[in-house]
């Protein structure tokens, strides 16, 4: 009874996912070391091949998910190149499909990469087109229209050539990036096709994998005060006043000028901890999700 309790305060786990499960099983997982009727959710899936940050949001911290999802993800990917691969990854099928490419050449082909861009979203990927999985459908070999979209990578550099065509590349980029896609881009303006053999994702913003546990560690703890995955917002530190009026869903004065589009608001207790997220108006700052029952 004392573990669900502890639970079921809002908090934050950093979770290292391994390869294998889905990150609907992790979310699972740690539903079941967090207690009965605690809800759990994740600010960001991964592939089931892929491993490395999940992070994890326990209680009423769960409704932080639309100002998280938000965040740059940095990412280690393997790419082999000179085979393509059906689903992008590893699931395949994988065939030949030219020479591998260098070291030396995929180098030089990752600056054109950086920046704003149009991207294909992958076959495989869960985006529902006509209602329904895109996955499903290419599974049952229709084909469809791919939808396109606009993402930004901001950083993509050769971190190891690990020979015969395959290296690793380190990535940060925008929310909504497929790298799989990446891969497969690569592969193709290189002339001799390429796709992901594994990924790690190693930061979601400024959370980084080497704070991570394992999902058989997650409990006990009470997880991280959510605040952490909110520090690129901006803050109020509130007055016991107006930390009454929050928790109630009431405005509380908007303090310094927000500019012309300040955007969400963390709003913390005097002793610095997560009560609310709110959003700007006319009336001041007005609670959009508070995480805390009124004294």
């Amino acid at each position: 009874m004392a573990e669900a309790a502890v639970a079921t305060r809002p908090a934050l786990w950093l979770v290292d996912k391994p390869a294998g499960p889905t990150s609907h099983d992790v979310v699972a997982h740690v539903r079941r070391r967090l207690g009965r009727g605690t809800k759990v959710g994740h600010s960001g899936t991964l592939d089931p091949f892929a491993t490395g940050l999940l992070v994890i949001l326990a209680g009423r911290a769960t409704r932080l998910a639309p100002f998280m999802s938000v965040l740059d993800k940095t990412y280690l990917a393997t790419v082999r190149t000179g085979f393509t691969s059906v689903t992008g990854d590893p699931e395949g099928p994988v065939e030949p499909a030219g020479e591998p490419a260098s070291a030396a050449a995929i180098g030089a082909a990752l600056p054109g990469f950086l920046g704003r861009q149009p991207q294909r979203v992958p076959a495989y990927a869960a985006v529902r087109v006509d209602g329904e999985r895109m996955y499903r459908r290419a599974r049952r070999g229709e084909v469809v229209e791919r939808p396109q979209r606009t993402v930004e990578i901001h950083d993509l550099r050769l971190a190891d050539d690990l020979g015969g065509g395959v290296v690793t590349v380190e990535v940060r980029c925008g929310a909504g990036t497929y790298i799989r896609q990446l891969a497969a881009d690569l592969g193709e303006r290189l002339g001799c096709g390429g796709y992901l053999t594994a990924l790690r994702r190693t930061a979601v913003g400024a959370l980084s994998v080497q704070d991570a546990v394992a999902p058989e560690e997650v409990g006990g703890g009470g997880g991280l005060d959510p605040a952490l995955g909110l520090a690129h917002l901006p803050s109020r530190v509130l007055t016991a006043d107006e930390l009454a009026r929050a928790l109630h869903g009431r405005p509380v004065p908007a303090g310094a000028d927000p500019g012309e589009d300040p955007g969400p608001v963390a709003l913390l207790a005097p002793d610095g901890r997560l009560v609310a997220v709110a959003r700007p108006g006319e009336a001041g700052l007005r609670p959009a999700v508070v995480l805390e029952d009124p004294a």
